[in-house]
């Protein structure tokens, strides 16, 4: 997924961030000089230094832009830590980039920090096939680990629809959830968890992956009401239980815009309803694990909880279910400028926060002049709700009007303007009044300041000015 990032030649490019939002200024950092680019260019050799840095001066959604000159590609340890020396005793300001699939503008410049790019630092360490604990550097793509363990016979426990560019030590910056965070958790045990390069750069990691599971089964559902996904929801915790990896649910609206950008195939259910959930269970015994879900699917039919579904009968027709899931934001962004959150909340104000906001632009006459294709979608078992929409052009104002609404509608009704995307630049503006009261942000400058005193380290981003 998300493979072939840079394929913006069809495309209008956003306009520069520092453009789009004027009351940011540029610190008192050092300009870029030749002699720097020197410096790196002793330290790493030339095919570890490049000035040809449009690719990494733009996010995936095409809604962030830096004017970066110099972007590096360390492959060791003692690399980024010459690359950090020298920028802190210059006072060069510094951007940490992984696969850059982030959305919220975390991993690409504001202004012209210099890119430390970790394609090129990809070396899985260490594996110990007993205990299951794998060392590996922080530019490994997710899937690259993935495939790495397969042999082994083991997975990681962390599965993004970003899998196929994403970077572990980009998932650990911003604290990445995923589709099965269900179960397995989040990513814990460090204070770099969630920083998002703001206190130093992730260069490896060690994580306890689970055995991979030899029975996967994979189920579609459709249902006529979101009440209804949420008692498939609860019925599955009780019928399902240990089994359970995954808990996904779409609108109608998600489903229609992947037909028109992404798949050209049917979609497995035959009528069309308003609501959808995909659900995924991980065991040991095929056979154990089918009679629970085909007891499971036939308790929701006659409950009528459910009005269709279809149960996947191989691994092709697992991956064909995932795909209607997995390509929803993809869809988007083929669709024109993007418009992307992850918000937690009670899961019963999913459809509310959807609703609202479509009536709320509706009311306002900008939905289908300004905005289109709001749609939500998530993961039901962590409180994740992916609300997302198109926007026409790049008009920073619309960008700013949508960001308000759903951020204090978020806030209003007692959740977070960030589930599992960070903060980045997109979210800093609103830190204030998610953290307000809390005395969170003073003790997290405090941080910033003992780990980082010259903040040259992704500034702009997380934090508000003091």
């Amino acid at each position: 997924m998300f493979r072939g990032l840079r394929a913006f030649s069809t495309k209008t490019i956003t306009p520069l961030t520092r453009v789009k939002h004027p009351h940011l200024q540029r610190g008192g950092y050092k300009q870029l000089h030749q002699d720097d680019v020197a410096y790196f260019t002793r330290v790493l050799g030339q095919d570890q230094v490049s000035t040809d840095t449009d690719a990494q001066n733009i996010d995936f959604f095409n809604l962030y832009r830096g004017s970066s000159q110099l972007c590096l590609f360390p492959k060791t340890t003692e690399q980024v830590s010459a690359i950090l020396g020298y920028c802190n005793n210059q006072g060069l300001a510094v951007v940490p980039q992984g696969g850059n699939t982030g959305v919220c503008g975390g991993a690409v410049p504001v202004f012209d920090e210099i890119v430390v790019n970790m394609s090129k630092f990809n070396q899985i360490r260490a594996f110990d096939a007993l205990s299951g604990i794998a060392t590996v550097d922080g530019g490994v793509v997710l899937e690259q680990l993935d495939q790495y363990l397969a042999p082994h016979g083991y997975t990681v426990p962390l599965d993004l629809g970003a899998k196929g560019s994403c970077q572990l030590g980009g998932n650990v910056s911003t604290n990445a959830g995923g589709l099965r965070l269900l179960r397995f958790g989040n990513l814990h045990g460090n204070l770099f968890i969630g920083a998002e390069g703001t206190l130093g750069m992730v260069t490896g990691l060690t994580l306890l992956t689970p055995i991979k599971p030899s029975a996967v089964n994979v189920a579609l559902v459709a249902a006529s009401s979101f009440e209804d996904i949420l008692a498939a929801y609860v019925s599955a915790k009780d019928h399902l239980g240990e089994i359970l990896s995954a808990f996904e649910f779409w609108d109608a609206s998600s489903i229609e815009v992947v037909k028109a950008k992404m798949v050209s195939e049917a979609f497995p259910l035959s009528g069309e309803y308003p609501f959808y959930a995909l659900l995924e269970t991980q065991g040991s015994r095929d056979d154990h694990d089918k009679l629970k879900l085909e007891a499971y699917l036939d308790t929701l039919m006659t409950r009528d909880v459910v009005v269709d579904g279809v149960l996947a009968q191989d691994e092709k027709q697992v991956r064909a279910l995932w795909q209607w899931r997995e390509k929803i934001p993809e869809a988007i962004v083929a669709s024109g400028t993007a418009l992307t959150y992850d918000v937690s909340m009670d899961i019963r104000l999913f459809k509310q926060m959807v609703d609202d906001t479509m009536a709320h632009f509706k009311q306002k006459g900008l939905l289908g002049s300004t905005y289109d294709n709001v749609i939500g979608f998530g993961h039901v078992g962590d409180g994740n709700l992916h609300i997302m929409g198109n926007m026409h052009g790049f008009d920073h104002d619309a960008q700013d009007v949508f960001d308000r609404f759903v951020f204090e509608w978020t806030l209003r009704h007692g959740g977070s303007i960030s589930a599992e995307h960070g903060i980045g630049i997109h979210k800093v503006d609103f830190m204030g009044q998610s953290k307000a009261g809390k005395n969170q942000l003073p003790l997290m400058h405090k941080i910033k300041q003992t780990l980082d005193p010259r903040g040259i380290m992704n500034p702009y981003k997380l934090l508000p000015p003091p």
